[in-house]
């Protein structure tokens, strides 16, 4: 799929469980609690063997959040960066 020309790829692999999201955001829950949570789903679907940091590059990770500090892509570049031993070069905008 293209919007706006620029080529639109979900994955699913990089996104919260629907019942994880739920817990923190329509329940409250804590963000701590939820990164600790996410990060350990990032490391059971073994997302940086799934993915090549060539794919990431000129990418744009989409999220809800206008800001990354509360972020699950945030999460996801942190995590894979870390995987990939600083390879990824992450700008937030």
């Amino acid at each position: 799929m293209k919007i706006g020309g620029i080529e639109y790829v979900h994955q699913p692999l990089l996104a919260p469980t629907d019942p994880m999201l739920k817990a923190y955001k329509k329940e409250k829950g804590d963000w701590g609690t939820y990164e600790e949570r996410f990060l350990g789903l990032m490391a059971e679907r073994e997302v940086q063997k799934r993915f090549k940091p060539e794919m990431f590059d000129n990418a744009c990770l989409l999220c809800s959040e206008d800001k990354p500090h509360y972020c699950h892509r945030r999460l996801v570049c942190e995590y894979l960066k870390d995987e990939w031993n600083g390879v990824l070069d992450v700008h937030h905008l």
